[in-house]
């Protein structure tokens, strides 16, 4: 990363756009709920205004949350050791812990974005564990929401990955928090050279080997015609609202078909009664069933196909298909999803 703003006293000058004390008491409510937070800091600019502002927030608000600030040091480039003391040293100057957190393994050299986020979560949980934190908190930007909307719109997704980040969810037995998911960057930018504080800018961000940044190359296009980080955030926030009353709607159908079949593990449906429901809601109740078996996710496209086939049997027919290690069994009276058998070894006795 090259280094961006001359690093000097931690405190906030009379210039830094810094939220008042009712807009910062709400930007970190999500914390109050936690007694140990670890800040996940890499010294760019969005994780240092997180580590600037949950700290003034602590401050003023809650100190009895206590913050932990870990930086995770991918093994990825030389300059990135001295960065990760960086960050150490404005933790120490603000009066927060901090680690440095290495990699237990190299990171591949295909896919390595996705590699890296992986790995890098992985090590903060375990660092979390290590602590005593039951929350981590990222940097995530209303930049961010934009970037990843329009990735996933541009691969089809469906309405649940269209909804984009949310800003609080399970990551094991913690609860990852994105405060400053409706912040954009310029603002963190500009709140970090207000405070005189020292960050640095990551390279990689604006290689177009990788696809994020081809996308974030695109949004200045997409905002002079009206698709800015603001609408895509608006957006996603629509979608999850959509996305919260179908996955109600779902539960309902779950609680009236009443799926379990008790004794025998089997995920089971009336088949009328799943042909009954909108497509939407059936697709839903069929994909948690195969969750409870699949091997690995279940791509919806695969899915969409699935339901097809069952909606174009007779109403006699009968069939069964596997899918990412799920069995569906389908007779004239009901739907049957359990786990498949296991594949004979080539060669293997008969």
């Amino acid at each position: 990363m090259s280094r961006s703003a001359p690093a000097a006293d931690a405190a906030s000058g009379p210039g830094t756009p810094c939220p008042s004390g009712d807009a910062l008491a709400g930007l970190f409510a999500a914390f109050n709920a936690h007694a140990r937070v670890l800040l996940a800091v890499s010294g760019g600019p969005d994780s240092t205004a997180l580590m600037l502002l949950a700290q003034r927030w602590q401050t003023a608000f809650h100190p009895a949350t206590r913050l932990h600030v870990a930086t995770v040091d991918h093994g990825l480039r030389a300059e990135a050791r001295d960065e990760a003391q960086a960050v150490g040293a404005l933790a120490e100057r603000l009066g927060l812990p901090h680690a440095i957190l290495d990699l237990p393994v190299p990171l591949p050299g295909t896919g390595l974005q996705e590699a890296a986020r992986h790995a890098r979560y992985e090590a903060l949980a375990a660092h979390a564990r290590v602590i005593g934190a039951d929350a981590l908190a990222t940097g995530h930007t209303l930049d961010d929401q934009a970037e990843t909307v329009l990735f996933r719109l541009l691969r089809g997704s469906g309405l649940g990955g269209l909804a984009g980040i949310p800003a609080a969810r399970p990551l094991g037995s913690l609860t990852l928090l994105r405060p400053l998911l409706g912040w954009p960057k310029a603002e963190l930018v500009a709140l970090c050279r207000a405070a005189n504080i020292d960050f640095c800018e990551d390279p990689s961000n604006s290689n177009p080997r990788f696809a994020r940044a081809r996308l974030r190359a695109l949004l200045p296009v997409l905002a002079a015609e009206g698709g800015d980080a603001a609408t895509f955030g608006r957006l996603a926030q629509r979608l999850a609202r959509a996305e919260a009353a179908l996955e109600a709607a779902t539960d309902a159908a779950a609680a009236r078909l009443g799926p379990v079949e008790a004794g025998t593990g089997a995920v089971s449906f009336p088949r009328p009664g799943l042909a009954a429901l909108p497509e939407e809601i059936a697709l839903r109740l069929m994909d948690r069933a195969l969750a409870a078996f699949a091997t690995g996710p279940v791509e919806l496209g695969k899915l969409e196909a699935l339901m097809g086939w069952i909606a174009a049997l007779p109403p006699a027919g009968h069939g069964a298909r596997t899918l990412a290690g799920a069995l569906v069994r389908v007779n004239r009276q009901r739907v049957t999803v359990t786990r498949a058998p296991a594949r004979r070894a080539a060669g293997s006795a008969h």
